[in-house]
Formats: C-alpha cells, structure tokens, sequence
C-alpha cells in the first residue's frame, strides 16, 4: 500500500458530501471517499474497525487487539495508522499503551453518503438496490 495521506471527508472545498442516490458526487468527493473505503477494504482492518467500535466503553488497548490475529505487532500497527489517517479511528497514548477509539462522525458520515434518498417511496428505492 502506497504513503498516501488520507484526507478526512468533509475537509476538502466541497464540503459534507451528498447521498450517493440524491445527486451525482463530484471528482474530488469520490477521490477522498474512496481513500475510506480502501482503507476499509482489507479484511484485518474491518475486523479491527470492528473490535473498536464494539468495545465496551467506547475504547480498547492495543494490547487487547493484537493476540486476536496472528499477524505481527508491527503489522497490526500499520493498520491501525491506516485506520487513522483515514479518520476511522483516533488513539491516545496512557503510559506504554496507545488506546483506541472509533470516531462516530466519519462512520455517520459514511451512513449518510450511502442512504438512500429520504421519503424515497420503498419500491423505488428497492429498484436501486
């Protein structure tokens, strides 16, 4: 995988973006959405994802993450950065171990970009399915 930074959705000229159903996205929504979704698209880093944003209290400790995979600590690491730069998750450092968190306004803003279309009659919007 390339060095490339992530940018945040949102952060860019053009603002929140819209539905995918409501109106078409324009270039550079689809070059940072696209950013997100390949750092979702891999296996390690969707259960990751997951195990962050299922966790009691809303965090966990790396410690608690890399024994649920049998992949090295560096190469769980390098996920979670990847993760991070996407504005998935944050961490903050306590003593020796980094905890992490999931940031509820990217994942909202994925939900919104993929919803259908509001008040959107329900067979017409199972035709776009």
């Amino acid at each position: 995988m390339s060095n490339q930074e992530f940018v945040m959705l949102g952060q860019g000229d053009e603002g929140c973006c819209p539905a995918l159903l409501t109106e078409p996205m324009g270039e550079g929504q689809a070059v940072e959405l696209a950013k997100v979704f390949k750092a979702l698209g891999d296996p390690v880093r969707l259960r990751l994802l997951s195990m962050i944003a299922s966790r009691a209290g809303g965090e966990i400790c790396v410690c608690d993450l890399t024994p649920a995979f049998d992949l090295s600590q560096p190469t769980i690491s390098h996920h979670l950065k990847l993760l991070k730069q996407a504005g998935l998750i944050d961490s903050e450092r306590r003593g020796t171990w980094v905890y992490y968190r999931l940031l509820p306004e990217m994942t909202d803003r994925l939900a919104a970009i993929l919803a259908d279309r509001p008040n959107a009659p329900e067979s017409e919007a199972r035709a776009h399915a």
